[in-house]
């Protein structure tokens, strides 16, 4: 489980496919501090490491994985949002974050507001997912409030702290991002439709 409090950015060193599978090697600030078969969050994607060699870690994605999520399409030299798995005393600074992407969606539009920023989602609505009025949602990792939650739009403020410490800097409007939606909401809303 994990928070969506981004711990460092990484970067991609390298990829390999392996059938429908793809191993990727990341470099990140605590990877020193990594171990074999530890859950790891990237862009809010949970991955298992399976080797640490030297700065780096590799981690591998099934096809489900690069199907649902953006992390198929990094490129070398890309950024992720990193996050460990929550420890058991530390605090909850963010929301209950599974690591389990439901769905991308898309940047629509980014307004600088004298030093925050306004980032608008759009995202499939197929998938019955939802977001509420000042409710949780997890994008590339990042525990964010919604504002302004339509049918299948909403809108985050980020924080300059966030602006900088995340990848939330690279981002222009039309890039994909990975959506985890608050969980409590999802068993909810399965429960009123049975």
């Amino acid at each position: 489980m994990f928070t969506g409090i981004i711990e460092a950015i990484g970067t991609l060193k390298n990829t390999k496919s392996e059938g429908t599978n793809i191993t990727f090697t990341f470099t990140c600030p605590f990877t020193n501090e990594l171990k074999i078969d530890q859950s790891l969050a990237h862009n809010g994607v949970c991955l298992t490491v399976i080797d640490i060699q030297g700065n780096d870690y590799s981690v591998t994605a099934i096809d489900e994985t690069l199907q649902k999520t953006n992390i198929g399409k990094l490129q070398i030299g890309g950024k992720v949002n990193l996050e460990r798995c929550m420890l058991a005393h530390g605090r909850f600074d963010g929301h209950i974050v599974q690591g389990h992407v439901d769905q991308t969606g898309v940047v629509t539009s980014i307004l600088e507001q004298d030093g925050s920023w306004l980032y608008d989602f759009e995202y499939s609505p197929d998938s019955e997912n939802i977001t509420v009025e000042k409710g949780s949602v997890c994008i590339n990792g990042t525990s964010l409030t919604v504002f302004n939650s339509g049918t299948n739009t909403f809108r985050v403020a980020i924080i300059p702290y966030t602006y900088e410490n995340t990848i939330f800097h690279t981002l222009k409007v039309g890039d994909i991002v990975n959506l985890e939606f608050d969980i409590v909401g999802k068993y909810i809303r399965k429960m009123i439709k049975m």
